[in-house]
């Protein structure tokens, strides 16, 4: 029997969703996670001798790509039976307010075990300059049905 799983392939393409980074999205983001660190909130702080960093101004959380990324990689999977098992980032450039970001993945391999079957991902978000701003790598289970 055909599935899902069975009718992906290598270098299939998944589109995440943009976001609109603001000000407002920075500062809902700080009290959500209670990180308040002044790199994100604190104009007065960037600007001065301490604070002073290249990023000329506060700068997005970087764990706000990480929720995206998993957003995108959840939206796609939980319908076709998937689930997200690991997922691993690391951020190139900071993301500032006024920036539109947004994730893709790229399946680079498929393997099946004696217990399940497997999907490796590389994968991107870029923001409206088409700058990488994060990339990773994930892994999705695409578990026996029946099981």
């Amino acid at each position: 029997m055909n599935d899902a799983y069975d009718a992906l392939k290598q270098d299939d393409i998944v589109n995440g969703p943009k976001f609109q980074v603001s000000r407002e999205s920075i500062r809902a983001f700080c009290e959500a996670s209670l990180d308040f660190n002044p790199l994100h909130w604190d104009d007065e702080y960037m600007k001065s001798s301490f604070g002073r960093t290249r990023f000329g101004g506060i700068i997005m959380h970087g764990m706000t790509n990480f929720g995206l990324i998993t957003r995108m990689l959840t939206d796609w999977l939980y319908p076709l039976g998937g689930v997200h098992r690991r997922l691993e980032t690391r951020w190139k450039t900071p993301v500032r307010p006024g920036d539109v970001i947004r994730p893709s993945a790229r399946i680079t391999g498929k393997k099946r075990t004696q217990r399940s079957r497997w999907v490796t991902l590389e994968i991107e978000v870029k923001n409206q300059r088409g700058e990488t701003v994060a990339v990773g790598e994930a892994m999705a289970e695409f578990p026996p049905q029946g099981r």
